[in-house]
Parts: structure tokens; sequence; C-alpha cells
């Protein structure tokens, strides 16, 4: 049995689970679809086609799948999906997809988005992240998995940010930041490898040979590419190899002082 509050307004076609928890003043829209063991608190909206898997808790006052805001949305029927086990806190706003960036905003399993988060549309989201309280996330932004950004921090549309980065709090971040790595300031750049996350859950062996490969990429100022391309081929770390594909792959660039500066 759900538990939902009386005051809760839920229209006909939204489909809501099992042992659900819905607080008063709540509205949800009429394409939601909510899964089973949720928690949804006081005077929260969940709009448009949204799925929301299971065992979430959505904090009070949080928006949840209104409008894009984009200029150039024109009501299409676009998505929003997120996954199981997150903690979604109070004032978070997140929006579904756009006909430019796929039709889908994606959000994975396990994460933590603080006060006053915003996910923009189409923006792509692993799992086991932590946004801390006002990240900013424009359009099309793309986050791997245990990804951290801290707060007030905002990041340009199209920027991705690869596994077990960390962007330090009151950065603003407008280019890509690669596996592994730590950035900071205005405008962010990297500023080494985010050790802290890595000994948590990486091999002291790939540990080891990610600092030999960010000192060659990053500190001796021989061209980002070649470097790249040569430790794609040379080095036998597979986390090596995932930061240079990424590397390879960036559209925006990476954020780093040269040596001839």
């Amino acid at each position: 049995m759900s538990n939902i509050h009386p005051t809760a307004i839920i229209e006909d076609g939204a489909k809501i689970g099992e042992n659900v928890t819905i607080g008063a003043y709540t509205y949800i829209g009429k394409n939601v679809v909510i899964g089973d063991g949720n928690v949804i608190d006081t005077h929260t909206l969940i709009d448009g086609y949204t799925t929301i898997g299971k065992n979430n808790h959505i904090f009070s006052h949080a928006t949840i799948g209104s409008v894009p805001q984009d200029l150039k949305y024109n009501g299409e029927k676009s998505e929003l999906v997120i996954g199981d086990n997150n903690k979604i806190r109070e004032y978070t706003l997140i929006n579904p997809g756009t006909e430019g960036g796929g039709m889908i905003t994606k959000v994975g399993s396990n994460n933590l988005l603080m006060g006053y988060v915003h996910l923009g549309h189409d923006v792509i989201m692993g799992d086991n992240c932590i946004l801390a309280n006002g990240a900013t996330l424009a359009g099309h932004v793309e986050l791997g998995n245990y990804v951290v950004i801290g707060g007030l921090t905002p990041v340009h549309q199209f920027v991705h940010i690869g596994d077990f980065a960390m962007v330090a709090g009151a950065s603003a971040l407008s280019q890509d930041v690669p596996p592994y790595c730590l950035a900071q300031g205005n405008h962010a750049i990297l500023r080494g490898l985010n050790l802290t996350g890595l000994r948590r859950h990486i091999d002291r062996g790939e540990i080891d040979s990610l600092k030999i490969a960010y000192k060659e990429l990053f500190e001796q100022g021989n061209p980002l590419q070649d470097t790249s391309k040569k430790l794609a081929t040379s080095s036998e770390s597979e986390s090596v190899k995932n930061l240079v594909n990424f590397i390879m792959n960036s559209k925006r660039g990476i954020p780093f002082e040269r040596e001839n500066k």
C-alpha cells in the first residue's frame, strides 16, 4: 500500500508503484511513472514524460520534469528518466530532454543532488555522483560515474566530465574534465588527480600508473594529443587508456596550464 496525503494531486493516467509515500500538496502529472518504494515529500512537482525508478527520496519543493529552459523547445514529447536510490534534495530542478539533444535527460542510480541543484535539458548523469548545493549543469552536459561537483559551481553546456573526476566548489567549468582528475578555479583548470576519490575505489597500481601518465600529459610541455596517442598504445593500465581515450575524443578541449605560458 502507498501512503498518499489527501491534499496531493495525482492526475488521471499517472502510474504509482507500491509502497510510495507522497506528501502534502504535491502534484503528479498524468504522464508520470513512479516506481516502488519512492518517498516524495511535501510541495513537490513532478510533471512531463517522467519515469522514476525505485527507492528514491525526493525532498520538498523539488521540480522534476517541467518544461526545458530552452527557447528552441516547441512542446515535443521529450523524456526524463531517473534511476534508483537517488536522493534529490530541496528545490532541485531537473528538466527533460529536447529535440536538439536526443529527446531525453537521464539520471542514473545512487546519486546525491543537494539543495538547489539544476540539471538542464539533455543532461546525462551516471551513477554514484554527488552534486553539492547550488551546482548548476547547463544543457547537454554529460557526467560519468562517481563524479563530485562542489557547491555553487556552474558547468557550461556540452561539457563532459569523466568517471571519478571532481570539480571544486565555486568553480566555473567551460571545458571537459578527464576521468580521475581534479579541476578548480574560475575558469576551472586541472589541478592534479582526484586522489582522495581514487583511493576509495581504484587499485594502488592503477593510481601509480595514472600519476605517471598525468605528468607526461600535463606537466612536461609535450603536445597533448601526441602524448595521448603514445600512451594509448604503450600503457597496459586500463585507467590510463580510459584517461587518454577521453582526451582524444574531447570536443571542448581540456583546461590545463601549458608550460610555455
